[in-house]
């Protein structure tokens, strides 16, 4: 009988083996069998409080066996989960509660202040007693039938996107895109997982990519997923060691954080694959990991409205640095440009914006489905790529991010490449600002390494020596940090200034087509 529903992949992994570890949540742990018996108690616990098959549960917690039992219980019980940021201020939580009219909302202690009041009800599930483990021991399971409430084109999941301007919109994430991705992931030779890996789930839960090509992942295949509620470098990598994972779904910040410990290589002796997604990895990096682990880091492309992923370089002859790979089986791509106000494909190697079509793509923004896929199943990322000769795809810049002077494209990351090349600079973020000749110019925000000294005009002078004069900064600030997101992007939006050429700026602007 085919699967409809995601909650079903915890009921055939628990047919499948039900003595298998599904959990491993500090000395907690939980076979299939037992999770399985979990979630018919979370779904019949929402049934039996009034809540009815597409109402929206807002999931407020961090990476443990709740999370886990929450999400699979409102799928199974026919309900929409609404997975929240515990890095969420109490302003940003009211609008997405409000926004998705979410009916009910799980959570704990440590967040459950942060709900607003009026608003949903609230469940906590470390009390005040009963707890809501121990409610759920009273509650009556689902019936065995009960995954059949919803699947399919049924919203399952409504994922907020970070955006970079503006207030996030929810993504519809059905039964059928998130089960597409998690059968295009398993099509990929040598298998990403089997029933005999255990995976570290450290990435959040709230997040796509570690709730579906992770946890989802580790349903679909029956494997054991080892769950870490945050990242530490010191904790997780003793986690890998002493709980002998063998798979690692990761973001940039955690290979950055974990080449720079001298055990590395001993504490990746069981793992036999390293994933990466999110943003880019620094190549420096890549080979680090590689030296210290003899396993070379797969680098993947998606998003939230694709259910993640789209591309990998599992997918690619050779993992080459700096690319995301080719896209995964059931995954079609094109590349395209506007000539005069309609869209080609670019010519070979050039750059434009990443279109794709799938059945992993989502149904639209909440609650009215616009910004979907158009009439032929294709969506636009946003994302600007080019294909090598290889056929392997390079992200280049987003199109929201692009900055225009004098008419001329500006790609902020390939800026960003170029000054993050030089010695003194530890991270670097490029955004367009107005300028009152060009339209725009570019200004970088650079956070110097300790101890280094350079003036602006010599960064200007050293990114003149690779770029064109128009994609050159005109404006250099020294900054002590950038605000990055969990998954290691710049948080480009909180840079964002109302600011006007002519204020002043640690560099005087110059033209941006001076010589």
């Amino acid at each position: 009988m085919p699967i409809r529903n995601l909650a079903q992949l915890v009921r055939v992994a628990a047919d499948t083996d039900p003595d298998r570890f599904a959990l491993i949540d500090g000395e907690r742990t939980l076979t299939w069998a037992e999770l399985d018996a979990l979630v018919d108690r979370a779904a019949g616990f929402m049934g039996a409080h009034g809540r009815d098959p597409g109402e929206r549960i807002a999931i407020l917690l961090p990476n443990c066996v709740e999370f886990v039992a929450a999400y699979f219980g409102a799928l199974r019980a026919g309900m929409v989960a609404v997975p929240m940021n515990t890095a969420y201020t109490e302003t940003e939580l009211a609008h997405q509660l409000a926004d998705a009219d979410v009916s009910l909302v799980v959570t704990d202690a440590d967040h459950a202040a942060l709900v607003p009041d009026p608003g949903a009800a609230v469940v906590r599930v470390d009390g005040p007693d009963p707890t809501w483990i121990a409610a759920l021991d009273a509650a009556t399971p689902a019936t065995r039938d009960r995954d059949e409430l919803a699947g399919g084109e049924d919203v399952a999941a409504l994922l907020y996107t970070s955006g970079t301007t503006g207030r996030p919109r929810g993504a519809m994430l059905s039964h059928r895109a998130l089960l597409a991705n998690l059968d295009q992931l398993s099509a990929i030779e040598p298998p990403v997982m089997a029933a005999d890996d255990r995976v570290l789930l450290v990435l959040p839960l709230f997040h796509v990519y570690g709730l579906n090509a992770g946890l989802g992942m580790v349903a679909r295949s029956g494997a054991t997923g080892v769950l870490a509620q945050r990242f530490d470098p010191v904790e997780t990598l003793a986690m890998v060691r002493n709980q002998q994972v063998s798979g690692i779904l990761g973001a940039p910040p955690m290979y950055v954080a974990w080449s720079m410990l001298p055990d590395l290589g001993d504490s990746l002796a069981t793992v036999r694959l390293l994933l990466s997604g999110a943003a880019p990895l620094p190549p420096a990096v890549l080979s680090a990991v590689l030296e210290a682990s003899g396993r070379p880091i797969f680098e993947g492309y998606g998003l939230t409205e694709t259910a993640p992923v789209l591309t990998t370089t599992l997918c690619s002859p050779v993992a080459k640095a700096g690319s995301v790979g080719r896209p995964l089986p059931g995954v079609s791509v094109m590349i395209l440009e506007e000539v005069d106000g309609d869209d080609e494909e670019t010519d070979a190697h050039d750059p434009g914006e990443l279109v794709v079509k799938g059945d992993n793509l989502f149904s639209g923004y909440w609650p009215d489905g616009t910004g979907g896929p158009n009439p032929q199943g294709w969506f636009r990322t946003g994302d600007i790529a080019y294909a090598d000769a290889d056929g392997d795809l390079f992200l280049v810049d987003r199109t929201k991010e692009l900055i225009l002077v004098s008419g001329f494209n500006v790609y902020p990351r390939e800026v960003e490449d170029v000054l993050a090349d030089h010695y003194a600079v530890s991270d670097v973020a490029v955004i367009g600002i107005p300028h009152p000749y060009t339209g725009e110019t570019v200004k970088a925000l650079v956070v110097l390494r300790e101890g280094a000294t350079i003036t602006p005009d010599a960064l200007i002078d050293h990114a003149a020596a690779r770029l064109a004069r128009f994609k050159c900064p005109t404006v250099v600030e020294f900054v002590d940090w950038l605000p990055h997101s969990l998954t290691g992007k710049v948080a480009k939006g909180r840079l964002r200034e109302p600011a006007d050429a002519d204020e002043p700026a640690s560099s005087p602007p110059r033209s941006p087509t001076d010589d």
